[in-house]
């Protein structure tokens, strides 16, 4: 009796051991295919472009620091270079900075589908209201004022993934910074309210 019972307990030991084997030769094999297939597809990060960028308000006051309120519209474009490999922008944060510094409160852009090819368009506002800057910020903002030319960059920060057939991948973080050459036409008191830049800005996009 004892002996069939110790031949059951063999018995049983292996068949959970054959399972285990299984089990884990099942899920190797679904990791090496979707390694395989990502190899193959190779996603190529999206390209980006500034549009262009309408400015309302950029006015500068306050001193020693420097309080800024601006108002700008800007409009990216983003296009899926990609034949067989979608993008999910799952949440993007767009912002403008001068000198490395962000000067307008981050703008969330609606989570956004992108398929293979495809080309997608946002046109939102950039908004700040007496944000404190930097003092040489300020003394650069009015050499660039009296120029009449300024460089903004505007930053978009968020994560995306990529869809291959029914596969999803996991979150990946994703930077763009385009560059904006302004051209202004004001007085000391603060700059004209309303200035375009219409020339297609390429933007650098780290994945």
């Amino acid at each position: 009796m004892s002996k069939d019972c110790g031949n059951h307990k063999h018995w049983l030991k292996k068949k959970y051991r054959h399972s285990l084997y299984c089990l884990l030769g099942f899920v190797l094999l679904i990791l090496f295919t979707v390694l395989v297939i990502w190899l193959v597809l190779r996603p190529t990060k999206p390209k980006f472009y500034l549009q262009d960028a309408t400015v309302y308000a950029f006015n500068q006051s306050g001193s020693p620091t420097g309080l800024l309120t601006t108002s700008i519209q800007v409009t990216l474009s983003t296009r899926n270079p990609n034949d067989r490999i979608g993008v999910y922008y799952d949440k993007l944060d767009v912002y403008a900075s001068y000198q490395n510094q962000q000067i307008t409160m981050p703008t969330v852009i609606p989570p956004t589908y992108q398929g293979h090819n495809d080309v997608v368009v946002w046109s939102p506002f950039l908004y700040a209201v007496n944000v404190p800057i930097a003092p040489y910020l300020c003394a650069s903002l009015l050499r660039d004022q009296n120029a009449g030319v300024l460089l903004l960059n505007v930053k978009v920060n968020g994560r995306l993934r990529w869809k291959v057939g029914s596969w999803t991948s996991g979150r990946y973080h994703i930077f763009v910074n385009c560059p904006a050459l302004l051209t202004f036409g004001g007085g000391a008191a603060g700059y004209s309210p309303l200035i375009r830049f219409q020339q297609m800005s390429t933007c650098t996009v780290d994945v």
